[in-house]
């Protein structure tokens, strides 16, 4: 069996004000944070679909915000902002599959 481990330390998980502080001591933390960002943002902030651009900005904000609030420690800060894209992914979903209307 080949195991792809990103790190040779186990995770961590550490009490932090009211959350819950975990990691898996990846080397180059903010590389890898900027890239996993670029991944998860990048594709819907540049995409031809406005809505799809909007869903980007709520989450880049999601995270700006989540940053702020995990320092200043809320708890559960991503979730929250998770809830709110769904949401908005449901509401353009429902759209796109509702029946064209007639006069």
């Amino acid at each position: 069996m080949v195991s792809y481990r990103l790190t040779s330390h186990p995770p961590t998980a550490a009490v932090h004000g009211h959350t819950l502080a975990y990691g898996v001591n990846v080397p180059w933390t903010p590389l890898v944070l900027a890239g996993y960002l670029f991944a998860a943002l990048g594709a819907l902030l540049l995409a031809a679909d406005r809505r799809l651009r909007i869903l980007g900005g709520v989450l880049a904000a999601g995270a700006l915000a989540c940053s702020a609030l995990w320092r200043l420690e809320f708890a559960s800060t991503w979730c929250t902002f998770a809830a709110i894209a769904s949401l908005l992914v449901l509401g353009w979903v429902r759209r796109r599959e509702s029946p064209p209307r007639t006069a």
